[in-house]
């Protein structure tokens, strides 16, 4: 029986793609004050057409080239700073504000999530979601090694909430990572599939069709949750009461 249930935060309680958003539009206004930079709205436009179009790993170079504006790594290392500390302007969707509201009357609630710490931190309070969990587990204050998919976050969370693993369901996004660690343990393991998720193998990012949700959870395959596959799958964090009722 499910007692306790533990999300994630990116791309499973909100979508990431905004955060990346406000984080570019913090970045833009720190460029628009260098010497002879352009308008940060102009800024912003190359910073998120390098984005979106794959340059996920060095966004700030290839826009300032394509800009005109000459850098170093001091000058990339202070927009990455500025990127990861900036308050993000996001919110929580209304699903997602329902089902913690729901779930939090009959289940433990609980978060684990990866990343910078500060980031991390300033997300839940933009969000406005610390009430609702009894439990929250930021994996980079166990050491960057504990990073999923290590199975040392849910281990710790399990500590902290004298729980049994046989009675947690983990409900995250990311199959390269987010279920190796909490199949191990022997978590129950559920994957929402939200339509701009970040992270996805299937289609390509923010292109996602909303018509391809289904209206029904369903199993990823299989009786048992084995390697990096959840063993549920929702296409809407609304299905999830539903789900958790029948497991």
């Amino acid at each position: 029986m499910i007692t306790t249930v533990v999300f994630d935060l990116d791309d499973t309680l909100y979508d990431e793609i905004e955060y990346c958003r406000s984080g570019f539009a913090s970045a833009a206004e720190f460029i628009a004050n260098l010497p002879k930079a352009p308008p940060a709205p102009d800024i912003f436009d190359a910073l998120w057409r390098q984005f979106t179009t794959g340059s996920r790993k060095n966004t700030f170079n290839t826009a300032l080239d394509e800009l005109g504006i000459r850098y170093n790594d001091g000058l990339i290392q202070e927009l990455v700073k500025v990127y990861r500390d900036h308050v993000p302007k996001i919110t929580l969707p209304a699903d997602s504000r329902d089902v913690l509201v729901e779930l939090r009357d009959k289940y433990t609630l609980a978060l684990l999530t990866d990343g910078f710490l500060p980031a991390q931190q300033l997300k839940v309070k933009a969000l406005g979601i610390e009430e609702y969990f009894k439990c929250i587990i930021y994996t980079e204050q166990l050491g960057r090694d504990c990073w999923k998919p290590s199975p040392i976050g849910f281990e710790k969370l399990l500590k902290t909430l004298n729980t049994k693993a046989e009675t947690v369901a983990y409900v995250a996004d990311n199959e390269k990572k987010d279920f190796i660690g909490p199949n191990k343990l022997g978590i129950l393991t559920i994957q929402i599939i939200r339509p701009a998720r970040i992270h996805t193998e299937s289609a390509p990012p923010f292109l996602l069709s909303l018509a391809s949700a289904s209206a029904d959870a369903s199993r990823s395959g299989g009786q048992e949750s084995r390697g990096a596959s959840a063993r549920y799958i929702v296409h809407e964090i609304g299905q999830l009461p539903a789900l958790l009722v029948k497991i």
